[in-house]
């Protein structure tokens, strides 16, 4: 398990913890109640610690090296049903997007998201998350051919942004984005999004327009990345923190500005540190969300998701 600079005071307590537990069973010394109490300051410690994360804290938690990628998800909910899609049928197989049908339970769906690599190798083979326009093309395509056999669509967004080198912008990296953004609001299937780790920019937006917005706890979901801003505003990323209090990008924000309809809670250590939860907890809530979409017909679906997003940003003086 890797530890962030916050999370060192847990570490300490696990270390202690173990080193008292292996004296017990290295010896006939009687170390159960040193080791109750070290466990039970570990929970508190581990509570206190996680329940007044700051923003760049919750950051740092969304790119831990541990948290669920979109495959993960995608595998414990719908396992071997997943059968996954390939290319854009124009330039070729973006790896860093990735998409495919699956079930759960018997419900199928159409799964879109970006994925990031676990290891050095893998992160340049996905490009650490960041898709070009032919990963956008490829999740229009399959939001299409969603809508054609009527499969609802579920995306998982985690990227630190389109990925913007040159070669992207040639092949038109903003209006690639731009297309799927216009035709997710008139799909005429169920989209519920959910952001999972870094939902940055314009990146997220390609695949983040829905019916439901969901966000995980610890997830982030803003304009720009807090060290991107730091390096604009005051020509330095030594302000990172600073902006990302002021970007106002954790779900707790997003929430209360209705950028997104709910926060997914995390289990307490973030969603790395008890997987299993976390994918019960996604499954029951794209469920839930999914059972009070399906009721709507594809006309009252779509008008639904147009006046959603046309109340964004209104307000009154």
């Amino acid at each position: 398990m890797e530890y962030l600079d916050f999370e060192l005071p847990i570490k300490d307590l696990e270390d202690q913890l173990q080193k008292c537990t292996l004296i017990g069973e290295e010896s006939d010394v009687d170390v159960s109640e040193t080791c109750d109490n070290l466990q039970k300051k570990l929970d508190k410690t581990r509570v206190d610690i996680y329940k007044n994360l700051t923003a760049w804290q919750r950051v740092q938690l969304s790119r831990h090296p541990n948290r669920p990628y979109t495959m993960d998800y995608i595998k414990a909910l719908a396992g071997d049903t997943f059968m996954e899609l390939h290319g854009d049928r124009t330039v070729k197989d973006d790896k860093a997007m990735i998409g495919g049908l699956g079930k759960i339970g018997d419900q199928s769906f159409m799964f879109i998201g970006q994925q990031k690599g676990y290891n050095t190798k893998t992160r340049q083979y996905r490009n650490f998350g960041m898709s070009n326009p032919e990963g956008y093309r490829k999740a229009l395509r399959l939001m299409k051919m969603a809508e054609k056999f009527n499969v609802p669509v579920v995306t998982f967004i985690d990227t630190p942004g389109a990925y913007p080198g040159l070669e992207a912008e040639e092949r038109g990296q903003g209006e690639a984005i731009a297309r799927n953004i216009l035709e997710m609001t008139r799909l005429k299937v169920p989209i519920i999004c959910v952001i999972i780790g870094e939902g940055a920019s314009g990146g997220a937006l390609g695949i983040g327009v829905g019916d439901k917005i969901l966000m995980l706890e610890n997830a982030w979901y803003s304009v720009i990345s807090p060290e991107n801003c730091s390096s604009i505003l005051w020509r330095s990323w030594e302000y990172k923190e600073q902006a990302a209090e002021s970007l106002k990008l954790t779900a707790e924000d997003s929430k209360k500005i209705k950028v997104i309809d709910a926060i997914v809670k995390e289990p307490v250590g973030g969603a790395h540190f008890n997987r299993e939860d976390t994918f019960k907890t996604i499954e029951e809530t794209i469920m839930k969300s999914y059972k009070s979409l399906k009721k709507l017909t594809p006309d009252k679906l779509v008008e639904k998701r147009m006046e959603k997003y046309a109340n964004m940003g209104v307000f009154k003086e």
